[in-house]
C-alpha cells in the first residue's frame, strides 16, 4: 500500500531530510549534504527561497515505511516576472519502484493544479545553484561542490511519467592545471596579446572587506550576462547572497576574480576549493564525531579547484575578457598547488564557455538534465 502525505510534524521533517541516506547508503560516490544547511534551506522562517515563494513537502509511504520525498513550490517572484505560474520541484529521492514514484508525481501534479500552476519543472532543491538537475552521465567520479548525484533509474521515472527535457543540459568540465601543457601555453600567449591590445581590462581578486559591494557586482553581472538566455528569470539579490556568503570562510580572495574596465565590472570568475573532497567522508555532519572526522580531513590538501560561474555580459564577449580571466585563474591555481579544475555547471550549448574550455584541454565529465511537464488547463 502506497500513501502520500504532507510533512507536518518535526519527526516527519527529520525523516524527509535524512531520507537520502537510505537511497545512497551503498553509493561510494555520494557526498552527503550538510544536514544543518539542508534544515535551514527548508525552514520557511530561515530559507531564502521563502522570501519570494512558498513550498510544501511530501513523503510517500509504502507499507508504513518512507519510500520517496519531494517538495513542490512556487517562486512567486519568477511567476510575476514571467507572467505565468509554474511549480518547481526538488528533493526528489525515491526507492527503485516506479509505482512509488508515480504516486508522488501524481500528488505533485494535483498540488500544482490546486494552486493554478500550469507546469512542473526541476529539479531544484529550493536553490537554483545547489544540486540542480538529474544526473545523466558521469558516475565514475564524486560530484563537485554544489553539484548532485542521482541514481540512473530517476531518468526512466520522469520520462515514463511524461516529463520532457527542459532547456540545455548542464555540463561539468574537468581541466588539468598544467602550465606546461601545449593548450594552456597557447591560451597564455593569446592572453598576452589581448593585454597589449586592451590594457584597460584589469583582472583583480575579490575584496572581502567590501562583501556587500562585491555581491552587488555579482548580482548585476549575473542578470546582465544571462539575460539573453531563453526563458531566463532574473535572480533576486537574496539568491545571490545565499550562494556567496556561506563561501566567505573558505575562499581564497585571489581566486575569486573580477574583470573591470574603468570602475565597471565586466566579468566574474570564482574559484573555490572543492570541499566535497572532505565532505564525502563526514556523513553530512549528522553526529558529534563527524566533526572530528572533518578536522582530520581538513589537514589534507584539496586537489580540485571548483569554478562555478563564468559571467561576461554579451557586449564584452569579443573583448578578450574571458581569455584573461582563464589565464589569471590558471596561473594562480597552479601557483597554489591545485592539480585540476572543475568548471560546473554551464549549458551544453554555451559555445563561448565550450570554446575557452576546449582550448585549455577540458573534457566533459558530468551532465545534468532538467525536466518539465505541461499540465492540462
Amino acid at each position: 500500500m502506497i500513501e502520500v502525505r504532507p510533512v507536518r510534524t518535526k519527526r516527519e521533517r527529520n525523516i524527509f531530510l535524512t531520507f537520502p541516506w537510505r537511497i545512497y547508503k551503498n553509493d561510494p560516490l555520494w557526498v552527503p549534504p550538510i544536514l544543518s544547511e539542508r534544515t535551514k534551506v527548508t525552514d520557511p522562517k530561515r530559507g531564502s527561497f521563502f522570501k519570494n515563494g512558498y513550498a510544501e513537502f511530501f513523503i510517500a509511504w509504502k507499507d508504513g515505511q518512507p519510500a520517496r520525498t519531494i517538495v513542490c513550490a512556487e517562486d512567486t517572484a519568477a511567476s510575476k516576472f514571467k507572467g505565468y505560474r509554474e511549480c518547481v520541484f526538488g528533493f526528489f529521492e525515491c526507492i527503485n519502484d516506479y509505482a512509488v514514484a508515480q504516486a508522488l508525481l501524481k500528488k505533485a501534479e494535483e498540488w500544482s493544479c490546486e494552486h493554478d500552476l500550469i507546469a512542473i519543472y526541476g529539479q531544484y532543491n529550493l536553490d537554483y545553484e545547489d544540486s540542480r538537475g538529474i544526473l545523466i552521465e558521469g558516475r565514475d567520479h564524486p560530484a563537485p561542490i554544489l553539484c548532485g548525484n542521482t541514481p540512473e533509474y530517476y531518468v526512466d521515472f520522469f520520462e515514463r511519467y511524461g516529463f520532457k527535457k527542459w532547456g540545455e543540459d548542464g555540463v561539468a568540465y574537468s581541466i588539468d592545471i598544467d602550465l606546461k601543457s601545449p593548450k594552456i601555453k597557447r591560451l597564455m600567449k593569446v592572453a598576452e596579446k589581448i593585454r597589449e591590445r586592451r590594457p584597460d581590462i584589469i583582472v583583480r581578486g575579490a575584496n572581502l572587506k567590501d562583501i556587500e559591494g562585491e555581491i552587488d557586482r555579482i548580482w548585476d553581472l549575473t542578470n546582465r550576462a544571462l539575460a539573453h538566455l531563453p526563458g531566463y528569470t532574473p535572480w533576486p539579490r537574496e539568491a545571490v547572497e545565499q550562494v556567496i556568503k556561506p563561501m566567505m570562510g573558505v575562499v581564497d580572495s585571489e581566486l575569486v576574480l573580477f574583470a573591470e574596465i574603468g570602475s565597471r565590472a565586466v566579468g566574474f570568475f570564482p574559484g573555490i576549493p572543492n570541499l566535497n573532497e572532505m565532505l564525502i567522508h563526514v556523513n553530512g555532519l549528522r553526529y558529534p564525531w563527524d566533526y572530528l572526522k572533518l578536522l582530520f580531513y581538513m589537514r589534507r590538501k584539496i586537489k580540485c579547484l571548483s569554478i562555478k560561474s563564468v559571467l561576461v555580459p554579451p557586449e564584452y564577449w569579443d573583448t578578450g575578457v574571458g581569455v584573461l580571466l582563464f589565464d589569471v585563474m590558471a596561473r594562480r591555481a597552479a601557483e597554489k598547488g591545485y592539480e585540476w579544475a572543475d568548471l560546473s555547471l554551464t549549458g551544453d550549448e554555451n559555445q563561448d564557455t565550450w570554446l575557452l574550455a576546449h582550448h585549455m584541454g577540458a573534457k566533459i565529465y558530468k551532465r545534468y538534465r532538467l525536466y518539465k511537464k505541461e499540465l492540462a488547463k
